[in-house]
C-alpha cells in the first residue's frame, strides 16, 4: 500500500494533531482506535493509510477536505457504508482499498458512492462477504479499473454480466473463494493479463481462449481436465499454474504461445500411450461432451497426439513433480529445446534418458528425487551431456551406479545430490577372487563440483583417494553407520577446500578421529553419535557452527571457551547429551562468550540424582551439594587420612608405654649397659 510513497524520502516522520504520522505527502493512521477519517490534516494529503481502525461509515463530508488525495486504504477496519457523495471532493482518487470489511451490508449504497471515481485504478475488495451479484453491482461503473480483488468472499458462479464493463482490466483476483463455474465471464476484458483464480473449486477449463491473457492461475482448484480451443492463433501466456489439482492427463495447451513456466505440481497425471503390461493407447481416442444450453458439441482428441501440436519452444520451467509419471513418452522433452529448470521429483520413473539429441543442453536444474530409478541412461561418449546443468537432484531412488562419465561433459555442474541410494565410490577396494569390480559413481576430477550429498547411501569402509580432483566444500555424509569405520584418511583430499561437513548418525565414538588437517572448515555437524568426549583435535579447528545435539557427552573441555574453537564459535547446539549438573563450567564459560548463540539452549538439561535439571536456573541445594562434590581433592583426601592417621599413633604410642620396661631391659641385656634408674 506504500508504494506510492516515493523513493528519497528525506522528511523525517512528523506527528499531526491528530496522532497519525506523517511523511512528506503520506498520512498513516494505522492502527489508531479511529471510528472516522480525522479532519485536521495537511490539505495536500495523496495518500493516507487507515488499516486496522474501527470506522464503521465512511460519511459524505470525511473526505471533503483532501481534494489531492491520489491513494486511500481502510483495510482491516468495520466498514459497512460508504455514503453517496464521499467521493466528490476526491475524484482524483488512484488506489482504494477496502479489504477485510463489511460492506456486503450496503453493498449498492456503496456502489453509489463508487461511481463517481473516473480516476480509479486499483481497488481491493477481499474479505468483504460478497457474493456475485454484490460484485457486479459494485464495479459497474467502473471502466477505468486496471486491478481489482475480490479474494476471499463467497462467489460462486461467473457469467458475462459480472466484470461486463471493466474494458481496462489488466488484472484479477478472484482467489479463495467457491467458484466452481464460469461461463464466459473474461470473454470482454480484452485488456486482461493477470487472471488469478486459486483456491476455487473449478472441475475443470474447457475451451480455454484468452489469448491476450499472460498469467493464469488456477492452482489448488480440483481440476481434472485442461483444454484450450483448437486455434491457430497465438496466445500472449507466459505462466499457466495447475499445480495441486487432479489433472489426469497432461493439459492440452494452446498450439502457439509464449510459455515459459508451466506448474503442474501435485496432481495425477501419467501418460498413457503406454502402459506398464505392454499395452499400446497410441491410437486410442477420448472423447468430450460439451453441453452448453441447448447446444452439444463432441470433441475428440488423442490423449498424445493433441500434445505434440503445442509449440514448447519457449518453455523454461516445467514443474511436474508429485503426480504419477512413470515414463516420459518418445520426443517429449526434444520439444523444449529452452528448457532451465525440469522438476519431476515424487513420481514413479523407473528409467530417466539423459540425452536427447541435444534436448537437456540448456537444462541447469534436473529434479528427479523419489522416484524408482534404478537406471539412469545416457549417451556417454558422444557428446556433451546436460552440459549447462548445475544442480542434480537424484536422491530416494534405486540407484547402485551413474553412467561411467556421466560428469565428463558437465562443465558447470556445482551440486549433486545422490543422498537415499545405495551407492558406492568409485575407487572400490580389491577383493580376493573378484574379477570384476562393483558399481560405483565416480565424481574424481570434476573441477566444478562443490556441493555433494551421499546421506544415508550405506557407505562403509571408504579408502583410497574417492575425491581426488573434486574441490567440494559441501559435503553430507550422514546416516552412514559405517563410513567412519577407519580413519578420515579418504577425505583428506578435501582438507583444503571443504568448509560443510555433516557427519550426522554415522556411529562416531569418541575414538581418535582428527580433524585437524580440515582447516577450512566453518561448520561441522556431528549429531546423533555416541561421543562421550569432545575430538580434541577439534580445538585447533575455527568452527562457526558445531552441532554436538543426541551424543553421549557428560561435559565439554572446561577451557573449550579458551579455545581457537570456541573464539570462532558463532553458533553451537548442544541439547539432549547427559551432562552432569556438577561439572558445568565449561557451560558458563560458553554463556560470555560474545556473539555466541545456542539455538537449542532452552532444551539444554543436566542430571543431578536422577533428576533432570536446566543449567539457566540449578537451585541452590544442587549448587551447595556440587560445590562440596567439587571441592579440593587433596584437602578431602586430607580429611579422610586424618582420622587413621591419629587412630595408628595413639595405637602406637599404647603399645610402647605399655611394653617400655621390657624393651628397656632386652636393649639393656643385649648391649651390657647398666640401667640408671
Amino acid at each position: 500500500l506504500a508504494a506510492g510513497w516515493g523513493s528519497g524520502a528525506v522528511a523525517a516522520w512528523a506527528t499531526s494533531p491528530g496522532g497519525c504520522e506523517l511523511v512528506q505527502s503520506t498520512t498513516d493512521c494505522t492502527a489508531r482506535w479511529l471510528s472516522s477519517v480525522p479532519g485536521n490534516l495537511r490539505g495536500d494529503t495523496e495518500e493516507l493509510l487507515l488499516d486496522d481502525n474501527t470506522v464503521q461509515v465512511l460519511g459524505n463530508t470525511s473526505l471533503l477536505s483532501y481534494h489531492q488525495l491520489r491513494h486511500l486504504s481502510l483495510t482491516k477496519n468495520r466498514l459497512e457504508l460508504i455514503e453517496p457523495g464521499t467521493f466528490l471532493s476526491s475524484q482524483g482518487l488512484h488506489v482504494l482499498s477496502l479489504a477485510d470489511n463489511l460492506l456486503f451490508t450496503n453493498y449498492s449504497l456503496t456502489a453509489a458512492a463508487l461511481s463517481v471515481l473516473p480516476a480509479l485504478r486499483m481497488l481491493d475488495l477481499a474479505g468483504n462477504r460478497l457474493t456475485e451479484d454484490m460484485v457486479s453491482i459494485l464495479v459497474w461503473n467502473l471502466s477505468s479499473l486496471e486491478s481489482l480483488s475480490v479474494a476471499r468472499n463467497i462467489i460462486m458462479r461467473l457469467d458475462s454480466s459480472v466484470f461486463t464493463n471493466l474494458t481496462q482490466l489488466l488484472e484479477l483476483n478472484l482467489e479463495k473463494n467457491y467458484i466452481f463455474e464460469i461461463d464466459q465471464a473474461f470473454e470482454g476484458l480484452q485488456r486482461l493479463q493477470r487472471l488469478n483464480i486459486a483456491y476455487n473449486y473449478l472441475p475443470c477449463v474447457v475451451e480455454f481462449g484468452l489469448t491476450q491473457l499472460r498469467v493464469l492461475n488456477v492452482s489448488n482448484n480440483v481440476i481434472e481436465w485442461f483444454l484450450a480451443v483448437e486455434s491457430d492463433d497465438l496466445f500472449e501466456l507466459e505462466v499457466l499454474d495447475l499445480s495441486h489439482n487432479r489433472l489426469l492427463f497432461f493439459p492440452l495447451l494452446p498450439r502457439q504461445s509464449k510459455l515459459h513456466s508451466l506448474l503442474l505440481k501435485d496432481n495425477q497425471m501419467s501418460f498413457y500411450q503406454r502402459l506398464p503390461n505392454g499395452t499400446s493407447l497410441a491410437d486410442v481416442t477420448v472423447q468430450f461432451l460439451l453441453i452448453d444450453g441447448n447446444f452439444t458439441n463432441i470433441t475428440r482428441v488423442s490423449l498424445w497426439d493433441e500434445i505434440c501440436n503445442s509449440n514448447f519452444s519457449s518453455l523454461r520451467l516445467l514443474d511436474m513433480s508429485q503426480n504419477q509419471v512413470w515414463y516420459l513418452p518418445e520426443g517429449f522433452l526434444a520439444q523444449m529445446p529452452s528448457l532451465t529448470h525440469l522438476k519431476l521429483n515424487q513420481n514413479c520413473l523407473e528409467v530417466f534418458h539423459l540425452s536427447e539429441g541435444g534436448s537437456l543442453a540448456m537444462l541447469t536444474e534436473l529434479d528427479l528425487s523419489q522416484n524408482q530409478l534404478a537406471e539412469l541412461e545416457a549417451e556417454v561418449g558422444t557428446g556433451d551431456v546436460l552440459p549447462n546443468l548445475q544442480l542434480f537432484n537424484l536422491s530416494t531412488n534405486r540407484l547402485r551406479a551413474l553412467p561411467p562419465g556421466v560428469f565428463t561433459y558437465t562443465r558447470k555442474i556445482a551440486t549433486v545430490d545422490l543422498s537415499r541410494n545405495r551407492v558406492d565410490l568409485c575407487p572400490q577396494p580389491a577383493v580376493a577372487g573378484q574379477v570384476e569390480s562393483p558399481p560405483c559413481v565416480d565424481i574424481r576430477g570434476v573441477e566444478t563440483l562443490t556441493h555433494l550429498s551421499l546421506a544415508g547411501c550405506g557407505l562403509q569402509g571408504l579408502g583410497g583417494h574417492p575425491f581426488q580432483g573434486t574441490p567440494l566444500m559441501q559435503l553430507d555424509l550422514s546416516d552412514n553407520h559405517q563410513a567412519l569405520s577407519r580413519d578420515l584418511g579418504w577425505l583428506q583430499d578435501l582438507a583444503l577446500t571443504l568448509r560443510v561437513l555433516s557427519l550426522r548418525n554415522t556411529s562416531l565414538s569418541s575414538t581418535a578421529v582428527d580433524f585437524s588437517a580440515f582447516n577450512s572448515l566453518v561448520r561441522l555437524d556431528l549429531s546423533g553419535n555416541s561421543l562421550t568426549v569432545l575430538p580434541t583435535s577439534l580445538g585447533v579447528l575455527k568452527l562457526h557452527s558445531l552441532d554436538l545435539r543426541d551424543n553421549c557427552l557428560p561435559a565439554l573441555p572446561p577451557d573449550v571457551a579458551r579455545m581457537p574453537l570456541g573464539k570462532s564459535l558463532r553458533e553451537v547446539y548442544l541439547s539432549r547429551n547427559p551432562y552432569n549438573c556438577c561439572t558445568l563450567g565449561w557451560w558458563d564459560a560458553l554463556q560470555r562468550v560474545e556473539g555466541l548463540h545456542v539455538p537449542d539452549g532452552q532444551e539444554v538439561t543436566c542430571s543431578y540424582a536422577s533428576r533432570t535439571l536446566s543449567p539457566r536456573a540449578l537451585p541452590e541445594p544442587v549448587l551447595r551439594s556440587c560445590r562440596w562434590q567439587t571441592a579440593n581433592l587433596a584437602l578431602l583426601y586430607l580429611v579422610l587420612a586424618l582420622p587413621t592417621c591419629l587412630t595408628l599413633l595413639v595405637a602406637f604410642a599404647v603399645v610402647f608405654l605399655t611394653l617400655k620396661q621390657k624393651l628397656l631391659k632386652m636393649v639393656k641385656s643385649r648391649c651390657g649397659v647398666s640401667s640408671p634408674y
